[in-house]
């Protein structure tokens, strides 16, 4: 989840297990123990340059729920030898900390990136992906908690604030389960249609929504995607995108490094080409067909396979930039979801001016030329 969300979660939690005198300080302290997990985004650089080290290894040591419990002691324990607040409610200040310690990466998990809750035990990150990155709805009530608690801290409303928005906060997070469970059924109704009822396939929200979703499932020469809203009515329809599985096929037969661990990372959801003779391999869970987040260069070919190479991240434009381009996406997703006839996500967000530049001296489409 996004820094803010962490910090008004923290600071709710904080606030509902803290006594009265102590509940101002408790949100402090409990919004600065929720950032502690994603301090390994400063520490993974000073051991290695490898984005796809630095991608996968993120979420994992510093969120593992085997070793943050015995930071959370550790902290504990120094608070109550140095601090006069621990040792007034010691036992209360043991749960306040263990509870906003493991509160971060169980909320990581609820997206589809990937949480290692299980580190150092070789598990494939945990993706429950019942949230975007970031959920709005999610970190208002939180904050609303927060607000009231800090306001009166020595009041009964002050705890019951940050009690009442804890209690919204999950009811939106059930709500969001929900809405994955409708979308999975409908998906997997539609691809059973299509000979592909075992196929591997995920869901995942589409940006700042628990309303519209997007599936992906992999197929034998690539992938298919669809979008699905709540509200929509029919079959849920997917569209094929080709990848180069033969091409992953010998490069995970080489056993080149950064193949198998993107492998086991993202749970073989991913999109292979063919750029200038390297390998390039995109996440398919994060971004749009064809515009994804995270795109890595990993092998080159030599005498008929593939070598690997340092890991090179790429960053290609993405349609979506600037405060217009947010507006847009905002708007997009907003229509697509109460209105099932809308083209999809990916054609709405698109500017006008990038349609026009991808278009064929005729006015059509540039995509419609190469099929």
């Amino acid at each position: 989840m996004d820094s803010l969300t962490h910090l008004v979660l923290g600071g709710a939690i904080g606030a509902a297990l803290a006594p009265a005198g102590q509940r101002r300080a408790a949100i402090l302290a409990g919004a600065a123990l929720n950032t502690v997990p994603d301090f390994d985004v400063l520490l993974l650089p000073l051991f290695t340059h490898d984005p796809v080290q630095l991608m996968t290894w993120h979420r994992s040591f510093l969120h593992s729920v085997f070793l943050l419990p015995l930071i959370g002691w550790l902290v504990w324990w120094i608070c109550r030898v140095r601090g006069k607040r621990v040792n007034a409610a010691p036992v209360r200040w043991f749960w306040l900390i263990q509870a906003c310690l493991l509160s971060h990466p169980l909320m990581d998990a609820c997206t589809v990136y990937g949480t290692s809750l299980l580190w150092p035990l070789d598990v494939r990150p945990a993706m429950w992906s019942t949230f975007f990155i970031i959920e709005p709805s999610f970190a208002l009530w939180l904050l609303l908690g927060c607000i009231v608690a800090w306001c009166v801290p020595d009041k009964r409303w002050g705890r019951r604030g940050a009690i009442i928005g804890l209690g919204l906060a999950a009811c939106v997070l059930a709500g969001s389960l929900v809405s994955k469970a409708l979308v999975d059924r409908e998906a997997g109704r539609a691809l059973a249609a299509m000979g592909l009822a075992h196929a591997p396939r995920f869901s995942t929200p589409m940006p700042f929504s628990t309303l519209l979703w997007r599936v992906v499932a992999m197929t034998p020469d690539g992938y298919v995607d669809g979008e699905r809203s709540v509200f929509d009515d029919g079959p849920m329809v997917f569209q094929g995108h080709p990848s180069n599985t033969q091409a992953l096929a010998q490069a995970k037969a080489t056993g080149i490094p950064a193949v198998t661990r993107l492998d086991w990372f993202n749970h073989g959801f991913m999109r292979a080409q063919v750029q200038d003779q390297r390998l390039v391999l995109s996440d398919l869970r994060m971004g749009l067909d064809p515009d994804y987040t995270f795109n890595f260069a990993v092998a080159t070919q030599h005498d008929g396979g593939w070598q690997a190479i340092m890991p090179e991240q790429l960053h290609p434009p993405l349609p979506i930039s600037g405060v217009s381009g947010f507006k847009r996406l905002i708007g997009a997703v907003w229509s697509r979801t109460w209105h099932p006839g809308d083209m999809p996500l990916r054609d709405a967000i698109i500017a006008p001016d990038t349609q026009a530049a991808a278009a064929n001296p005729d006015g059509t489409p540039a995509s419609s030329a190469s099929k």
